[in-house]
């Protein structure tokens, strides 16, 4: 808008000088109209030209990512420190929030207690076999004995050496034994699967109580948010005695990260026919009046909310007017020792192509307008 102002304005005073101040020609209807019809397709040319190959966007923005702070507690915990203050620059790593850890560190405790208990039962778990071995050892000499002594009077009850009523019970000793032995293999068998019960050499039972002390260590652990990167808190409203948990869901806080930050700026569709990445990008940030920063095309978003349709069971709906969607344009920024880039910070860009170099110096008298009117702009004193 400045740069069509100042063609018109440089257009208009030409026009003066020439009919009016030196009187080189007379104006009349004719020279009025053709005049107009010049400078009208002059301003045109120029509109084009830099709206093409160096279009330029207000709707810019910095953007810096944002990490959401949520406690990973496993029940209602009070907030019992705030170890980190309020728009100040902390490292990653550094404790952020303390949470009470009673329950956490008793569960701790008893998680220890259980995989001692498991690896004990580990031992008796041998101990078991051993003592199936046993048992089906003793079985198998009781049954051997008893089909000794039932063979014996298998021989005497026919010669009348013995009554039939001991053969009988010998009879019965020998089922009874042999059904012992197989009782015996049986426990024998469920000793070995329980042993057996092993991954990579290490019993199941000891795994799962390594597991639940890891679980618990983990959320003892979570008891402490430490910074996830370099960064710092903006909006400091978590406080001491505030209860997180299953009762409170959610962030806390927003964790605004140091690096990577950058301009987001919205274009026109049109105005990005020649826009590619790497062209060289001129900032002028408002927090910074009279200072125009250099920076380079990183990425376009080649999509918007206008081409996305979400599953539903309604067929879409077609309505005019609507206003098409703008392209955005990410925009990483050489930012000078010293200077503070907020997030949220609002900015002007122009992008130079490489193309229509003759009017680049009209684009970049612009953006150093737009910078040096930010030192009355808005008249709000």
């Amino acid at each position: 808008m400045l740069v069509a102002l100042g063609i018109t304005l440089f257009y208009l005073i030409f026009v003066w000088f020439v009919f009016f101040k030196a009187r080189w020609l007379k104006f009349n209807i004719m020279w009025g109209i053709v005049s107009f019809w010049v400078g009208a397709h002059l301003l045109l040319i120029f509109l084009v030209a830099l709206r093409f190959f160096q279009p330029f966007s207000i709707d810019s923005h910095v953007v810096r990512s944002t990490i959401q702070i949520v406690p990973r507690l496993t029940q209602p915990t009070i907030l019992t420190e705030v170890l980190v203050e309020p728009n100040t620059w902390v490292t990653k790593g550094e404790p952020l929030y303390k949470f009470d850890d009673t329950v956490f560190s008793l569960a701790v405790d008893k998680a220890n207690a259980q995989l001692v208990a498991a690896q004990q039962n580990a031992k008796i778990l041998e101990q078991d076999v051993i003592a199936a071995s046993e048992a089906v050892e003793r079985a198998n000499a009781q049954l051997a004995y008893a089909l000794t002594e039932q063979a014996r009077y298998e021989n005497l009850v026919p010669a009348g050496g013995a009554r039939q009523d001991e053969l009988d019970r010998w009879n019965e000793q020998v089922a009874e034994d042999q059904a012992k032995i197989k009782e015996a293999q049986a426990n024998l068998e469920k000793a070995n699967l329980a042993l057996d019960s092993q991954i990579d050499g290490v019993n199941t039972g000891i795994l799962e109580a390594e597991a639940q002390l890891g679980e618990a260590e983990y959320f003892l652990e979570n008891t402490t948010i430490y910074a996830p990167e370099n960064g710092m808190i903006v909006s400091q409203q978590a406080r001491p005695g505030m209860v997180v948990g299953e009762i409170r869901l959610g962030a806390i806080a927003s964790f605004v990260t140091e690096d990577s930050p950058y301009i987001l700026a919205t274009f026109r569709q049109q105005n990005l026919k020649f826009v590619e990445v790497g062209q060289p990008v001129e900032v002028a940030l408002d927090l910074y009046p009279g200072e125009v920063l250099n920076g380079r095309v990183e990425a376009i978003w080649w999509a918007t909310r206008q081409g996305q349709y979400l599953p539903s069971g309604r067929l879409p709906g077609f309505e005019l007017p609507k206003l098409p969607g703008r392209i955005a344009v990410q925009i990483s920024v050489d930012v000078p020792e010293g200077h503070t880039f907020p997030a949220g910070g609002h900015a002007a860009v122009a992008i130079y192509t490489g193309m229509g170099k003759s009017f680049e110096f009209l684009r970049r008298i612009n953006i150093r307008l737009y910078s040096f009117a930010n030192f009355i702009r808005p008249l709000d004193i």
